[in-house]
C-alpha cells in the first residue's frame, strides 16, 4: 500500500502545516486533516496490532466504526487509550501512540499468538481455564497460574494514572425537532422543519456538516455536492430557531424522547487553547426525532482480508474526495454491488491505477460496466478474491470463479497494493434500536431496517435504505414535515443528481472460503473469524445473543459495526436458517465511546452527598472523627491524644456500660404514618402486631420483603389513635418509604392512610448507661421520667432547656437507655444541655464503633445481617412472626429452603487466641491455608469487647444455632488471617436484658 498525498482536491488547507508525532516520529500534516489521513499521506500504512494474535492492521474505514486503527492520545501526563485514529482532528502538536504492542509497532513479540491460532480460538478461556486440577501444581488451578500473564496480555490501549485537569460541561435541551446526522438527508429534514417554524436542533458526529454529500463527488441541480451541502449549512446557520451541533454523537435513545449527546468542544485544539470545556454533554428532550444516521459499508470475510492495505471502498473514496489522499497506485476493487464503482471513478480520479474490479455477481449493471470502462480496469465477473499476498503490506491478490456459493478452478494473481472492498451496507439503525425498536431485515438490501417507532421519530435517507442521493433529500424533506406534522407545507421538488452513485442491492454474498491459507476475520479488532462462528454453532451457541459472548464478536469498542451482519449471515449458513430467523443483537448505549467526564462534568472530586446531622459542629469542635455511614457524616469517635481507634471506641463502649454516653441518632429514618387506617396498615407492614400498640408506647418491629427475607427493623412509636411515628436504620430510610408509598399506591389503595418522612426534621440524642435516668432528671421538666411515668417502650413530652422534646425509652445498647428527640433546629440547644446535665456524671459523647461494640455485645442485627439474604428465623426473631395476621412476605417466608435448618444463622464468634479479625472472613471446619475451600459462613462485625475483655464477632454460619459450643477456624487468605474459633450464642452480654428493664 503507497499511499500519497495528491496535489489538488479535498478539503484539506494545504497552504498550513501541523506538526504533530505519532509513536515518537515527527510528521506534518494539514488543517481539515484527520491523524489516520495524515499518517496515510505520509506513507504510514501500519497503525496498530490486533487483540488476540497481534497482526499488524492498516485502517479499515475512514469514521467512527473504524475497528483497527486505535491510537492513544497524550495530552501532557494525561492518556486517552482506544481512540479511532480516523476521528482524531490534527492539531498542532498532537501526540499520539500506538498500542497493544512491545517492544514496537513493528516488531511485536506478541505476533507469535498467530501460531497458536488453533489453540486460542473462541471460547478457549472456558475450556482451558476453567478444567480441574493441575494435579503438579499441589491444588492450585491451572488458572491461577495462568492469571497474572493473561490480565497483563489482555486489553488494547494502557490507561494513565495521572488526574484529568480538563474541564467537562453539562447542557440541558428542548427543542420540538432534533434531527440526528447532517448528510443530504439531515440537511433537507432540518430545513423542512424550521420552515415549519420549528425550533429544530442539528447534530452531526463529524466535524464538518454535509455527511457523504462532502466526499460523494456527485452534482446537486448542477452544483457539486460538497458545494450543496455548504450552502444548505449556511441557510440553516442564519436560522434564528436552528441550532447546529458538530462533533456532536447522539449516543443514547431513551424513554419519552430524552436524548444523550456528547459535543467534542476542544478535543481538536491544542490543550489549553481556549477556556471552554473539553466535552459537553447534552440531555436533549425532542418532541419528535428525525434519525438521518446513514449507513455503514460492510467488509466481504475471506482469506487474509485483515492485512494492512485492504479496506472499505468508502473509506478510501473519502480519503481521495475530502482528505486528498490516494490509498494506493495500483488499486483492486472487490466488491458484490454497484456502489464500490463510484469508488473506483474517485480513485482513478486522482491518478491511481485501477487494475481489477471482482464482482462476485455474474450480470454487473450496465452502469457499472461503464464505470469499469472508464477506469480502465479489467473487469472479472463472477469472480471472487479468495487470499491477499505480501507481509505488512499488501501487494497483490488471488482471485478464482465463483458460482454465488463457492470458488473453482485456478487461481490467479494480480499485482495490488491496495484491495478496496464493499459488502454491502447496514444501515445505521442503533438510535432506533435504542428506543425498543427490533431491525427488520431486508432480502433486497440484504440488510435490517428499523420497524415502525414505538418513540415518536421518523427516519430518512440510508437509515431507511434509500442510498441515492436524491432520494434521500426527498425523504429528508418528507421526515422533516412529518416529525413538524407540517401538512400544506411546500413540496420538495426532487434534485437532479449526476455523478456514479449505484444502488447497493448486493449479491447475498458474505463470506468466500477460499482454499488457500488464511484466517478470514469478521470482528477485525476482537479477532473473530469465520472459523470461531462456526465453532460456535458448533458448540451449540446459535443465537444472535450467544454467538456474541463466545465469540466475543461485536463486543470490541466499535461494538460490530462493521461485523454483526457478516457474522449472522455466517451463522445463519451453519445453521441452515435465514438471516432474520438467526436474527441481530440489540443495540444498546452509547453509540460512540462516550468520556466519563462529560457524564459528571462539575460532578468530580468528593461526590458523595454530605447529609450533616444538627449537631455537626458540635462533634467536629469537641474531636471527633466523622465518617460516611450511608448518606450521612456521623461521628467514628471522639479520640483523645494519642489515642488509636480501638483505644476509643473502648474506652468510650465502657463509660457507656459504667456510667453513661450519649450518641446522635439523627440519623434514623423517621416516617410519619397518619390516617384512621394508620394502625391496620402497620400490621399488613410488620410482622408484629401494631394496631394494638397502646396511645403513648412504641414497639420494636420487623419488616419483611414480599419473597420472605428480612428487609428492616426498627421501633414505631404511638403519638395518637391514628398517628404513629416510624424509625428505620439509617441505610433503609429511603427504601422503606419507597415500600411503603408502593403498597399504598398500588398494592392497598383503600387504606386511608397517608405517609411523610420527617428524617430531617428529628434532632435525636439517645443517653444510655446506668446513670441515663439521673442526666434526665437532672433537666427534663413538665414530666416525670422515673419508671412509673416511663416504663420500657414508654413515651412522655416535656421540655429541655425550654425546648419541647419527646422521650422514649427504648435501648440499642442493651443498657438503660433513651431517645430524646426536639426539632432539628432545636438539636445542638438540647445537646448541649444534656451534656451539661451529664457533666456530674462524666458523660462521654460516643460514635458508631463504641455504638457497634454495645449492639455486638447484645448481638443486635443491623444492615451486616440484614444483608438481603437472611430471613426472621435466621437471626432468631421469629418470635416477632406473628401467626394471627397475614404481612409482607408471609406468604412466602414458610417456603421449604427457607426454614431448612442448615441455612446461615446469626451466632456469636470468639476468637481462641484472642486477635482481631475482619468484617467477611470465612469460617471454616477445617483450615487450608495454601488452599482455602468450603467455607461454612462468614464474619459480619468484629470489636473488642470492653466488657468481656476480648475479641468476639457476629457471623453467619450453616446450622449456626447447633454449632454453639464447638470449635472451627477463621480463614481470611486476603489479609493472611487463619485461626481457631469457638461458635457461641450471639448474646455476649446480658442475655436476659435485665440492664435495659432496670
Amino acid at each position: 500500500m503507497s499511499a500519497i498525498r495528491i496535489a489538488s482536491g479535498g478539503r484539506i488547507d494545504r497552504s498550513r502545516a501541523i506538526n504533530f508525532r505519532f509513536d515518537g516520529q515527527a510528521y506534518t500534516g494539514h488543517p481539515g486533516d484527520t491523524l489516520a489521513s495524515a499518517l496515510l499521506a505520509n506513507g504510514v500504512t501500519l497503525f496498530g496490532r490486533s487483540f488476540k494474535y497481534h497482526r499488524p492492521r492498516g485502517l479499515l474505514t475512514a469514521g467512527v466504526d473504524e475497528p483497527n486503527a486505535l491510537v492513544t492520545v497524550l495530552r501532557d501526563s494525561v492518556r486517552e487509550p482506544n481512540v479511532p485514529a480516523t476521528t482524531v482532528e490534527l492539531y498542532e502538536g498532537l501526540v499520539a501512540e500506538s498500542q497493544n504492542r512491545f517492544p514496537s509497532l513493528q516488531f511485536d513479540v506478541s505476533a507469535v499468538n498467530q501460531f497458536a491460532g488453533k489453540f486460542i480460538g473462541a471460547g478457549f478461556y472456558y475450556k482451558t481455564f476453567m478444567g480441574p486440577e493441575f494435579g503438579p501444581l499441589k491444588g492450585t488451578r491451572f488458572w491461577m497460574l495462568c492469571e497474572h500473564f493473561i490480565r497483563r496480555a489482555a486489553g488494547l490501549g494502557r490507561a494513565g494514572l495521572a488526574p484529568d485537569k480538563s474541564r467537562y460541561q453539562r447542557m440541558n435541551a428542548f427543542c420540538d425537532v432534533l434531527v440526528v446526522g447532517s448528510g443530504p438527508a439531515g440537511l433537507s429534514a432540518a430545513a423542512a422543519a424550521a420552515d415549519q417554524g420549528a425550533n429544530v436542533m442539528l447534530a452531526e458526529i463529524d466535524s464538518r456538516f454535509g455527511g457523504s454529500a462532502n466526499w460523494s463527488g456527485e452534482t446537486i441541480d448542477g452544483t457539486p455536492a460538497s458545494a450543496w451541502a455548504s450552502e444548505a449549512v449556511a441557510q440553516l446557520a442564519k436560522r434564528s430557531n436552528v441550532r447546529m451541533l458538530n462533533r456532536t454523537s447522539v449516543w443514547g435513545y431513551y424513554d419519552t424522547n430524552t436524548i444523550a449527546a456528547l459535543e467534542r468542544v476542544t478535543d481538536h485544539k491544542p490543550m489549553g487553547a481556549s477556556g471552554e470545556p473539553r466535552h459537553r454533554h447534552w440531555n436533549i428532550r425532542a418532541g419528535s426525532v428525525v434519525l438521518a444516521t446513514g449507513a455503514f459499508e460492510r467488509p466481504i470475510v475471506f482469506p487474509g482480508n485483515d492485512r494492512p492495505g485492504v479496506m472499505l471502498a468508502s473509506g478510501a473514496m473519502r480519503y481521495a474526495n475530502e482528505f486528498g489522499v490516494r490509498t494506493g497506485e495500483r488499486i483492486a476493487i472487490f466488491t458484490n454491488n454497484d456502489t464500490a464503482y463510484g469508488a473506483a471513478l474517485a480513485l482513478k480520479r486522482t491518478g491511481a491505477s485501477i487494475v481489477a474490479i471482482v464482482d462476485v455477481r455474474r450480470d454487473a449493471s450496465e452502469k457499472a460496466r461503464h464505470a469499469a470502462s472508464e477506469c480502465s480496469a479489467e473487469l472479472l465477473t463472477g469472480y471472487a478474491v479468495t487470499a491477499t499476498r505480501g507481509g505488512k503490506m499488501l501487494d497483490g491478490i488471488e482471485v478464482q470463479p465463483f458460482d454465488g456459493q463457492r470458488v473453482s478452478g485456478a487461481a490467479r494473481k494480480i499485482d495490488a497494493d491496495c484491495l478496496l472492498v464493499s459488502g454491502g451496507w447496514s444501515p445505521a439503525i442503533h438510535l432506533a434500536s435504542q428506543a425498543g425498536s427490533r431491525p427488520v431485515w431486508d432480502e433486497t438490501l440484504q440488510a435490517f431496517l428499523p420497524p415502525q417507532p414505538t418513540e415518536n421519530w421518523v427516519g430518512a435517507g440510508a437509515f431507511n435504505g434509500a442510498f441515492q442521493t436524491a432520494d434521500a433529500i426527498a425523504e429528508g424533506h418528507a421526515a422533516g414535515l412529518a416529525a413538524t406534522g407540517g401538512t400544506n407545507a411546500r413540496k420538495l421538488t426532487p434534485p437532479m443528481v449526476e455523478g456514479f452513485a449505484g444502488e447497493p442491492n448486493p449479491a447475498p454474498v458474505f463470506e468466500i472460503k477460499g482454499k488457500g491459507k488464511g484466517k478470514a476475520f469478521v470482528d477485525f479488532q476482537h479477532d473473530v473469524t469465520a472459523d470461531d462462528v462456526r465453532l460456535a454453532y458448533t458448540e451449540g451457541f446459535t443465537s444472535a445473543e450467544h454467538l456474541k459472548r463466545y465469540t466475543t464478536l461485536g463486543m470490541a469498542t466499535d461494538q460490530g459495526k462493521t461485523s454483526n451482519v457478516p457474522g449472522m449471515a455466517i451463522m445463519a449458513e451453519a445453521t441452515g436458517k435465514p438471516i432474520p430467523e438467526v436474527g441481530s443483537t440489540r443495540f444498546r448505549p452509547p453509540f460512540a465511546p462516550v468520556s466519563v467526564g462529560s457524564l459528571a462534568a462539575e460532578r468530580f472530586g468528593d461526590l458523595k452527598p454530605e447529609r450533616l446531622t444538627p449537631m455537626h459542629d458540635w462533634h467536629l469542635e469537641h474531636g471527633a472523627t466523622m465518617y460516611s455511614a450511608g448518606l450521612w457524616f456521623r461521628p467514628m469517635i471522639y479520640g483523645a491524644k494519642g489515642e488509636t481507634v480501638e483505644q476509643a471506641y473502648v474506652r468510650e463502649a465502657k463509660v457507656v456500660r459504667e456510667g453513661v454516653g450519649i450518641v446522635d441518632v439523627s440519623t434514623l429514618g423517621k416516617i410519619a404514618v397518619q390516617g384512621p387506617d394508620a394502625g391496620e396498615f402497620l400490621d399488613r407492614v410488620y410482622t408484629n402486631m401494631f394496631s394494638t400498640l397502646p396511645v403513648g408506647k412504641a414497639r420494636y418491629g420487623l419488616m419483611l420483603r414480599e419473597d420472605g427475607f428480612a428487609f428492616d427493623d426498627g421501633t414505631t412509636w404511638r403519638l395518637g389513635e391514628t398517628e404513629f411515628l416510624m424509625t428505620t436504620t439509617t441505610a433503609n430510610a429511603g427504601k422503606v418509604m419507597q415500600q411503603l408509598e408502593y403498597f399504598l399506591d398500588v398494592v392497598w389503595p383503600d387504606l386511608r392512610v397517608h405517609v411523610t418522612s420527617v428524617t430531617d426534621q428529628w434532632a435525636g440524642a439517645a443517653i444510655a448507661g446506668p446513670l441515663s435516668r439521673k442526666v434526665l432528671e437532672a433537666c427534663v421538666q413538665g414530666t416525670k421520667v422515673d419508671n412509673d411515668a416511663l416504663p420500657f417502650m414508654g413515651i412522655v413530652h416535656g421540655t429541655i432547656d425550654g425546648v419541647n422534646v419527646m422521650i422514649c425509652r427504648l435501648s440499642f445498647s442493651g443498657e438503660l437507655a433513651y431517645e430524646v428527640y426536639c426539632g432539628a433546629n432545636e438539636g445542638t440547644r438540647v445537646w448541649e444541655a444534656l451534656m451539661a446535665a451529664g457533666k456530674p456524671f462524666a458523660i462521654v459523647p460516643y460514635g458508631l464503633e463504641a455504638l457497634g461494640t454495645l449492639r455486638i455485645e447484645k448481638g443486635h442485627v443491623t444492615g451486616a445481617e440484614i444483608d438481603g439474604r437472611t430471613t426472621a428465623r435466621d437471626l432468631h426473631l421469629d418470635w416477632m412472626l406473628s401467626k394471627k395476621k397475614p404481612f409482607i412476605g408471609s406468604a412466602m417466608m414458610d417456603r421449604e429452603g427457607l426454614v431448612d435448618e442448615n441455612r446461615l444463622q446469626l451466632v456469636g464468634i470468639v476468637p481462641l487466641d484472642n486477635r482481631p479479625i475482619n468484617g467477611g472472613a470465612h469460617i471454616v471446619e477445617q483450615l487450608h491455608e495454601d488452599h482455602p475451600m468450603n467455607s461454612i459462613g462468614h464474619v459480619t462485625a468484629m470489636c473488642y469487647s470492653p466488657a468481656l475483655g476480648k475479641y468476639i464477632a457476629l457471623a453467619l454460619v450453616k446450622g449456626g444455632k447447633a454449632r454453639r459450643g464447638t470449635r472451627a477456624y477463621v480463614s481470611d487468605p486476603l489479609r493472611k488471617r487463619f485461626g481457631p474459633v469457638e461458635i457461641v450464642s450471639h448474646h455476649f452480654f446480658d442475655p436476659d436484658g435485665s440492664r435495659m428493664h432496670g
